[in-house]
């Protein structure tokens, strides 16, 4: 067993935007989330994870940064939020919040001091270059969110880099002035009583400083989003960014029992490298495959292998489903395979991160052209970036605006309201959210879902089965990820087993000899 709370527990992501909006102006904030407290604890979820909400002109809603030690008054105050980690302390939980190392907005004092003058004490906290010898960018970067990363400064003659918005210009984390600042701002928040960070797009950090051109993708295929056409070779993952994380680690680690986890899109190996290299990276490197994989029973079963199998030795695992960047499970694979799913993710070795909404089944919300917010989806349209459909608000109940706000909510409420919310679904006892909460129960009555060994169990077809156990207890997990019924032989498992939860909540206590029996669509925790 492992006994780090973080590596126990459950987390939780919330986008305060579109939590709980409590002083009806149509968007979420901090009491909004403080007056649903009591249902994130009912969940059984152990830590809250907040997307930004510290100052901002909102450009890239909250990811734009212009004062790293404060609360934007969209949210609420410091006062508020110092009242919130009260009572998520109060509810036996954890608060964690977004940490944005990469990127401030171009309306920060740190910017406009650095931009009002080359000789400005600050400029080099932040990425500037002469122009190439054709008056253009520097070099052939490119931004994230669609053209150049170089925005050009007309005051200083001389262009500004930006992996992201041309209004979120890059921080210089060479600089160790930079970086002992940005170590007190997690100083500030640790102090609070927050109990870790998530950091956005941490592979990010260093850049290369001979400003060299990424090479081509030769895999690129027209139609995928414009910057998939480099290799980032010179902008991203760069070998120094380590030094970096390691110095992070060390700043969290001044406070006891506190966990750090790394915003990081890589492939596997280069994934691994953000525990550090004695494990004084990172706690946990976000593991995004079952955001990007492909639904079905073998490639699954081949990603959790893989994966498994790439640990560092003590390297903790972790699961990611949905957030705030990616179409929503349920609308990724229907609402029937949305519950295997999450049987999977609560019962894989390792450290879950569950998204708002999930729970109750919320799909994608289609957004009309004059209701689109994500800039992204402003910049780069057409190619399926936009992330409004998965940012929609919470649906509490069948109330006009789904009990969200008495004001008109910020994004569209999904269509499906009326039924699919918390008070529909608090009374029905097969709805997924009541899944979700028998799911959570388990983990934590069960020390093998919690901190057991994982062992595949070979099976075919659309099957997907392993084991969890400790030297006490064993749990096959079996998950039908198909539309016809499924038997697994327990032989050589076990002679008989217990069914202890169903994805369709019916069968609680049958027992199993020989043969375990699923339907279509269904997930079973089996205990030999």
């Amino acid at each position: 067993m492992n006994d780090a709370w973080w590596q126990r527990g459950v987390i939780y992501q919330i986008y305060p935007r579109s939590f709980r909006d409590a002083n009806a102006d149509g968007i979420g904030d901090l009491r909004g989330i403080l007056g649903r407290l009591d249902y994130c604890a009912s969940l059984g979820v152990d830590a809250l994870w907040l997307s930004p909400v510290y100052p901002s002109p909102m450009a890239d809603f909250g990811y734009d940064i212009s004062d790293y030690t404060n609360i934007d008054p969209v949210f609420g105050t410091l006062a508020q939020f110092d009242e919130l980690v009260v009572e998520v302390k109060r509810r036996g939980m954890k608060l964690i919040l977004d940490y944005v190392p990469n990127h401030t907005s171009d309306e920060h004092p740190w910017f406009k001091d650095s931009r009002s003058a080359r000789a400005s004490a600050k400029r080099d906290w932040y990425l500037w270059h002469d122009p190439a010898a054709d008056g253009g960018p520097p070099n052939n970067w490119l931004s994230h969110f669609g053209g150049s990363a170089w925005q050009w400064d007309p005051h200083t003659e001389q262009y500004y880099c930006h992996a992201f918005l041309k209004e979120q210009p890059d921080l210089n984390w060479r600089n160790p002035d930079v970086r002992a600042t940005m170590y007190e701002v997690l100083r500030f928040w640790l102090a609070r009583g927050v109990d870790g960070f998530r950091v956005d797009v941490l592979w990010h950090l260093i850049k290369d400083d001979q400003w060299r051109d990424n090479p081509p993708n030769p895999g690129y295929q027209p139609g995928a989003p414009p910057h998939y056409s480099q290799v980032p070779v010179y902008t991203t993952d760069r070998p120094e960014v380590q030094g970096i994380v390691a110095e992070m680690r060390r700043v969290v680690d001044e406070f006891a029992a506190r966990v750090l986890i790394g915003e990081i899109y890589l492939p596997l190996e280069r994934l691994m490298a953000y525990y550090g290299a004695n494990l004084d990276g990172v706690h946990l490197p976000f593991n995004f495959q079952l955001l990007q994989s492909d639904w079905n029973a073998r490639g699954i079963a081949a990603l959790i292998d893989q994966y498994e199998g790439a640990l560092p030795p003590g390297g903790w695992p972790n699961w990611v489903l949905g957030n705030h960047d990616n179409p929503r499970i349920a609308s990724r694979v229907g609402l029937p395979q949305a519950r295997v799913a999450a049987m999977l993710l609560l019962t894989l070795r390792g450290t879950p991160t569950m998204y708002y909404g999930d729970e109750l089944g919320m799909v994608n919300v289609p957004i009309a052209a004059d209701r689109v917010r994500d800039p992204l989806e402003k910049n780069v349209p057409g190619v399926g970036l936009g992330r409004d459909p998965c940012r929609t608000p919470m649906q509490w109940d069948g109330s006009l605006h789904a009990g969200f706000t008495s004001a008109q909510p910020w994004l569209p409420i999904s269509d499906d309201y009326a039924v699919v919310n918390v008070r529909s679904e608090d009374d029905d006892a097969t709805a997924i959210l009541s899944l979700y909460r028998r799911l959570l129960q388990l983990r934590r009555s069960q020390p093998a879902l919690s901190g057991g060994d994982y062992e595949p169990v070979a099976t075919s077809g659309d099957l997907l089965a392993y084991l969890r156990r400790t030297r006490h207890e064993c749990l096959l997990i079996a998950l039908n990820l198909g539309e016809e019924p499924y038997a697994l032989s327990l032989d050589p498992l076990a002679k008989a087993g217990r069914t202890l939860l169903s994805t369709y909540l019916d069968r609680d206590g049958e027992e199993s000899n020989g043969n375990v029996a699923l339907r279509a669509n269904e997930g079973l925790i089996v205990a030999l």
